[in-house]
């Protein structure tokens, strides 16, 4: 097998295949990443002496042509290489000789691979955000459209006060937010470039750490570059626990979906094509989309438990247990985007009931209403309530079903604009755009 590290010793093939593990599989992952990273690698040793301006250029043309097979998905990381750093450095030296094994001057697998995973998390969690906006939209629209209708709200699993499904699509459109906000504290911590830190030491090459920095649009550089190292799973745990907090709001909503489709509530419903049915009841209409959302995103939440249990014990520097986080971390986005996706495409078909309130069975969701009437009146607010309870117990109750809800937040005021101003402010916060030009603009810069 290829390897990078490799001497004159032969590793054995069972010691080979524990310890590379997945790697080769989900470096396809970093791929792409992995050469932006090495184009701006590049240009940084020539800057300082260690490349010649000719061969710069052969380096610049030969990773434009892999990133474009990566680009196409042709790339491939061969039998017997053992990553993806291995596998292109292996084609630039193919191609360039001794060239393509200049590009390796000044850095390790250690600061490469946390400098690919950097770059992976900061274009994933640009996804999952315009995924979480898609989303957002659609709630906030539901809110708006169907304000006017009355749901029943529950405390203890009770019916308690009357709710809307204005708040209830409102509520989560606003959780939203705070999950952004979460997601991008995580950003902040990915946004600092560690290349340059080597294998957790630095390097003696005079090596320009802000001109990569500048090159890659990172927001700053990881400078103590022993911190820079310890940065590899805390950068996934601290992502990690982000998409967690996305799966919390998609979890509950999910399972208020599938309470409020049964029949004993039957507050929404779905078309038929887009829910299951039983092999042998042939009135069921089931949730399934509902019900793996909330497997999935369950499994989301744990993944924060899992890093933090590799990494707890770890002392300072590079260890091989941090190849174990890339497991179930690189795919977590693949399902948080695809539980968004799929939870945005449902709603837009989502049937919402009218009159639900009227029912017999919701008829006590007004007492609180009776006593706050109680109370405009000048009476007491726990003499009211009494007043009120009693009327219940003697089974004489009555009160009319006017809602006058006019608070901020409230069945009457929802506040939706407000909401919507907020997440465009948190999602400005990110700073894609500015990230994207710079990136663009490295591999803009590479001449045929």
């Amino acid at each position: 097998m290829t390897k990078l590290w490799q001497k004159s010793t032969t590793i054995q093939d069972k010691v080979e295949q524990f310890t590379v593990g997945k790697d080769r599989e989900l470096d396809l992952f970093l791929a792409e990443h992995d050469v932006i990273g090495s184009l701006a690698h590049a240009q940084m040793l020539d800057s300082i002496g260690l490349l010649e301006k000719n061969e710069l250029k052969a380096l610049q043309k030969e990773l434009k042509l892999i990133h474009s097979d990566i680009k196409k998905g042709s790339f491939r990381i061969e039998e017997g290489v053992e990553d993806v750093h291995s596998q292109i450095e292996l084609q630039l030296t193919q191609k360039l000789g001794d060239i393509g094994k200049k590009i390796h001057s000044g850095r390790s697998r250690n600061d490469q691979v946390l400098l690919d995973l950097k770059l992976f998390m900061r274009s994933e969690i640009e996804k999952t955000v315009v995924q979480v906006k898609k989303l957002f939209d659609r709630l906030i629209n539901l809110s708006e459209h169907h304000k006017d209708k009355l749901l029943p709200g529950y405390t203890h699993m009770q019916v308690a006060m009357p709710s809307s499904f204005g708040l209830w699509f409102g509520a989560y459109a606003e959780s939203l937010i705070d999950d952004l906000i979460m997601l991008n504290a995580a950003f902040k911590i990915v946004n600092k470039n560690p290349l340059g830190s080597a294998a957790g030491y630095g390097s003696s090459f005079p090596l320009n750490r802000q001109m990569t920095t500048d090159l890659l649009g990172f927001e700053s550089m990881n400078h103590n570059v022993v911190y820079a190292q310890m940065g590899r799973g805390k950068a996934e745990l601290n992502t990690s626990m982000a998409l967690a907090s996305i799966a919390s709001t998609l979890n509950k909503l999910a399972m208020d979906v599938c309470i409020y489709m049964g029949q004993d509530h039957g507050f929404i419903s779905f078309p038929d094509e887009l829910t299951t049915g039983s092999s042998i009841m042939p009135h069921k209409k089931n949730p399934d989309v509902f019900e793996l959302t909330r497997a999935k995103n369950n499994k989301l939440q744990a993944l924060p438990n899992e890093i933090t249990m590799i990494i707890s014990n770890l002392p300072s520097g590079y260890h091989r247990d941090l190849q174990l986080i890339k497991e179930n971390f690189i795919p977590a986005f693949e399902i948080i985007n695809s539980c968004l996706e799929m939870t945005e495409f449902m709603l837009q078909s989502i049937i919402v009931k009218d009159d639900l309130l009227n029912q017999e069975k919701y008829k006590y969701i007004f007492s609180v209403e009776a006593v706050n009437k109680e109370v405009l009146k000048g009476v007491p607010f726990r003499d009211a309530y009494k007043k009120v309870g009693r009327s219940i117990e003697e089974g004489d109750f009555d009160t009319d079903v006017q809602i006058n809800h006019t608070h901020e937040g409230s069945i009457g005021n929802l506040c939706n604009d407000r909401i919507r101003n907020k997440m465009d402010k948190t999602i400005q916060q990110f700073h894609f755009q500015e990230i994207n030009q710079v990136i663009d603009h490295l591999l803009a810069n590479i001449k045929d």
